[in-house]
């Protein structure tokens, strides 16, 4: 088979683009001519004698010049030189045939050298056909939700999502067809009359036009660069040859509609008709096949979503030729023609775009650039994206409605299944396509947390000597900074309370008190635990003081919500997961699915922080009975924060099952509305809607109490309260009488 492609290669040079053999013997006799009539010019005493030089066809007295390599070239008669010369020396003679010598030896070297080494590099130089199967073979990284919705795919440059010549409708192939090669079945690889009828509409009609056919364009698009040179175009004819005698029609057509351009990065035509039409190829009818048939010639000019009307221009020509080959009939042309495309937003094409950012860099990570951009990965990701669609219009509609006159412009939330540390959810902003700052995520970025990071302060409270039952004075205090002013913290209500237990200072969120705790346990400590709950960023250092405890110290709200998780799961860490499994391009699992695991406090702590939190009469006083933290049925642990300056607003709470963090604010950090202080005006009416909406005909859930907690009730006041084991329980839960109550009742007795 390499023979005969050589054998029509050779044919085709030498008609092409070489000088005939007989032309070339025309002038080697002729130079032999004057060769001799220089060596006659040179010796003047030789008589006059006639130079001929004649083509003899058939004399075996006669020398035949290259007779001995006839067989070489079969079909070619080569010429035979008649030369009669005059009479001369020896001398001269042996002079004249120095010079035929010469002339016969360069012509030997240029064509039975020279010449095959060069055909031989060429061929060599060629790509292997071979490369156009490996090619096709090559997927992009398919990143799906955990019921396979697609969300993403990674590629570098081109899209690829290769299908079978069986998965393809009849449609595309005739439209194809139709539009870029109508005699694909019947030519060698090549189409010479398309090719001429090209350069005759191309310098008389000054229209230009392509003649290279499906073959062609296949080999231009994966084997060859896209240059203008006789070179490459050499090349692509031989390969075209080469390749249809390697691979079948149908293979051919197969490899090229996986690997033709259709505008942007959608590189074949499964990928683009997921692209334009949200669709699979094979649930493509005659209307959209017509009008992606017609894309490869011109992806950017016939693009349905920069010029429409050129697109549909292009699609009645495809349709029209249709008709011409008896493809369909006219009548299906004009019913396909009026149809209403219904091209697909842009943004369709990627979903839940701040988690697949988010999911890439957690693969690179893990497996590494090339591995993800190349490897044609099959990613199976924890996202609901049915329930992120919902937190992702619950967030856009309440920042739209409500931002403006509290001033801030954008929101935040994340959902998290805590028993199995998974990311159901992922909102990092309102709009990811908004220009400028919609890509900004703020699930990953650093924020300050305000009160929402006391829950890791009480924690260790009571882990340590403290019960929910211990009083702290809640009063005016400055503490004095070494090198810099003293720091005097103060309450969102600006007033003081007295004397406080835990439990009515954490519900409340009480800023004095936790700062208090937070003296007598330590920053260090503080910051310590919080690192331990899931802070990855909190680290021991310089950066903070007591206000930690009030938020004084960045984090990242997607940390930040698996401390929230931390207290859900009884006390135990587990590391954030977006990933359910990887398997590699033949299908094999490599994604490990173990993650770290710890336990920060113990359970117990963790029950008595989820019953504050869960605690709707013990945060009345602050915040009402019916707030925005209350969701209705069912028993949710919630905290708020609000930094000083107004920067950042969060809500955040959990269920056994679920946990759901919130903030709004301001990507510049631009101070918001003063009114934000309670929390409930911003982040909680989010949070309250994406709540009700996660639990929606779930049933009712709560912890039971752990064997290391016991209650105490005391009938005197009517109170209860919640105790860790061997821990320090006060004698009565009743709080102390103020000394001013306490004299007038005494002297009402006297």
């Amino acid at each position: 088979m390499l023979v005969d492609i050589i054998t029509k290669i050779i044919e085709i040079i030498g008609q092409v683009v070489l000088v005939p053999f007989r032309v070339v013997s025309v002038f080697v006799a002729k130079s032999i001519e004057k060769a001799v009539k220089y060596i006659l010019h040179k010796t003047p005493n030789m008589k006059e004698s006639k130079v001929k030089v004649r083509k003899i066809k058939k004399s075996k007295k006669k020398v035949r010049v290259f007779s001995k390599f006839k067989s070489f070239i079969s079909g070619i008669k080569l010429p035979v030189i008649d030369i009669r010369f005059p009479k001369i020396t020896l001398m001269q003679k042996i002079e004249w045939r120095l010079i035929l010598g010469i002339f016969i030896g360069v012509l030997f070297t240029i064509v039975f050298v020279f010449l095959p080494i060069q055909i031989s590099r060429w061929f060599r130089e060629l790509p292997n056909p071979s490369l156009l199967v490996i090619d096709a073979s090559r997927r992009s990284t398919r990143i799906l939700d955990r019921n396979r919705e697609l969300l993403y795919e990674i590629y570098v440059d081109r899209n690829f999502d290769p299908v079978r010549i069986s998965q393809i409708p009849d449609f595309i192939i005739n439209a194809t067809i139709a539009a870029e090669d109508e005699n694909f079945y019947t030519h060698p690889g090549i189409d010479v009359r398309a090719i001429i009828r090209a350069a005759r509409e191309t310098v008389l009609g000054h229209n230009l036009q392509g003649g290279s056919t499906i073959t062609q364009q296949l080999i231009k698009n994966v084997l060859l660069t896209p240059e203008r040179t006789i070179s490459r175009k050499i090349k692509e004819i031989a390969l075209a040859l080469m390749v249809e005698n390697k691979y079948s029609k149908d293979q051919i057509l197969e490899m090229y509609l996986n690997n033709t351009p259709y505008g942007g990065t959608a590189w074949g035509v499964q990928t683009a008709a997921q692209k334009y039409f949200g669709k699979n190829v094979w649930e493509l009818d005659l209307a959209r096949a017509s009008l992606l048939a017609g894309l490869p010639s011109s992806p950017s000019a016939y693009s349905p979503i920069s010029n429409l009307e050129l697109a549909k221009a292009r699609q009645k020509y495809v349709l029209d030729k249709m008709v011409q080959l008896k493809y369909i009939t006219p009548e299906q042309s004009d019913q396909a023609y009026a149809e209403d495309l219904n091209i697909i937003d842009e943004s369709q094409y990627i979903r839940a775009p701040h988690f697949v950012d988010y999911v890439r860099g957690e693969l690179i990570k893990r497996y590494g650039r090339r591995m993800v951009e190349l490897g044609g990965l099959e990613v199976i990701t924890t996202l609901d994206l049915s329930l992120h669609e919902q937190v992702q219009s619950i967030v856009t509609d309440e920042v739209l409605k409500n931002g403006k006159g509290l001033n801030f412009s954008n929101g935040a939330a994340v959902v998290l299944d805590p028993k199995n540390s998974e990311i159901l959810a992922y909102v990092g902003s309102i709009d990811y396509f908004q220009l400028g700052w919609g890509a900004y995520d703020v699930l990953t970025a650093d924020r300050q947390p305000g009160s929402s990071i006391k829950p890791v302060t009480y924690s260790l409270a009571l882990s340590d000597k403290y019960t929910l039952a211990s009083t702290i004075k809640d009063e005016a205090i400055t503490y004095p900074q070494i090198g810099g002013r003293p720091y005097t913290p103060v309450n969102y209500d600006g007033q003081y309370h007295g004397n406080v237990t835990l439990r009515q200072a954490l519900a409340n969120s009480y800023n004095i008190p936790a700062v208090k705790l937070a003296a007598s346990l330590g920053p260090d400590n503080v910051v310590s635990l919080g690192h331990q709950m899931g802070l990855n960023n909190w680290l021991i250092g310089d950066d903070y003081g007591l206000s930690v405890t009030l938020g004084g110290k960045e984090v990242r709200a997607l940390d930040l919500a698996n401390v929230y998780a931390t207290l859900a799961r009884k006390g135990v860490y587990k590391e954030v997961t977006p990933l359910i499994s990887v398997k590699d391009s033949r299908g094999y699992e490599i994604y490990n699915k173990y993650t770290e695991e710890r336990r920060a406090i113990s359970e117990e702590v963790s029950y008595l922080i989820w019953n504050v939190l869960s605690d709707n009469g013990a945060r009345t006083p602050a915040f009402g009975p019916n707030s925005y933290l209350v969701v209705p049925g069912y028993n949710v642990a919630v905290k708020t924060g609000t930094t000083d300056a107004k920067k950042d607003n969060w809500t955040l709470g959990y269920t056994p099952s679920y946990v759901v963090g919130v903030w709004v604010g301001n990507n510049d950090a631009k101070p918001m509305n003063y009114y934000l202080a309670s929390g409930l005006t911003g982040a909680a009416p989010i949070w309250n809607k994406i709540f009700q909406t996660v639990l929606k005909g779930k049933s009712k859930e709560t912890y039971d109490v752990p064997s290391g907690v016991f209650v105490k009730y005391d009938d005197k006041c009517k109170r209860t309260e919640y105790f860790v084991k061997g821990s320090n329980v006060p004698s009565t839960l009743c709080p102390e009488e103020k000394k001013d109550n306490k004299d007038n009742k005494d002297k009402k007795k006297d």
